[in-house]
Formats: structure tokens, sequence, C-alpha cells
């Protein structure tokens, strides 16, 4: 998007595209947080908090490897979110507790029903 002055300088207008990203970002981050919040007990909250964060990672690198989006150190890119996904799900894993990971699969494994051959 450019603009033309009287002088004859051609001006860029700013963009909105990195502030958009920055929103989509905010959306994409706060939804798995609201959502682990009121489904999941208070003690299993960062393992799977550290899981939907790892989910997201992979679905933003395979998004874009996909759309081959040219690299510009100005843009923000799927790239950057695929980091940023990455980093948080690393330090909610590294914040929460072993034991509370193993009380998660505990839980899981209780409700799924008893098969035998």
């Amino acid at each position: 998007m450019s603009s033309t002055i009287p002088d004859g300088i051609l001006r860029k207008a700013p963009l909105l595209q990195p502030f958009g990203m920055l929103v989509l970002f905010g959306v994409l981050t706060a939804l798995p947080i609201v959502l682990t919040l009121r489904l999941v007990e208070p003690a299993l909250v960062l393992p799977v908090l550290s899981l939907l964060l790892f989910a997201e990672a992979a679905i933003a690198a395979l998004a874009a490897r996909v759309v081959h989006v040219r690299m510009n150190v100005a843009n923000l890119t799927l790239w950057d979110f695929a980091g940023a996904f990455t980093f948080m799900g690393c330090a909610a894993a590294i914040l929460g507790e072993p034991d509370q990971a193993a009380l998660f699969f505990e839980e899981q494994a209780a409700l799924r029903p008893v098969s035998r051959p």
C-alpha cells in the first residue's frame, strides 16, 4: 500500500499485518489456556497446557512449511508462531511437576474400558 505526495515522493503507508498477526497469536495463545483452566483439574493444568502448546506448534510449523512464506525481518511469519508455541510448551513442561504428568496418564487409563483378549 503506497501513497503519493504532491512533491512526487513515494511513501509507504504503515501496514497492519504485524498487528493482525500479533492479535492472532494472542487469541491462539489465550484459547488453550482458558480451555485448560476451565476443563482440567488444577493439578493437571500445566502438563495438559504443555501438550496443547506443542500441538499448536506442530500445526503452525506444518502450515508454515506448506505456505512457503518469504522470510522478512519486519513481518511475523508462521515460523515465529511455531517457535513461540514451542517455547511456551517447554516452559509449561518445566514448571509442571513430573508426578502431575503421571497422574494425568493414570486418569486417562482409568477412563478407558478394560479389554481382554
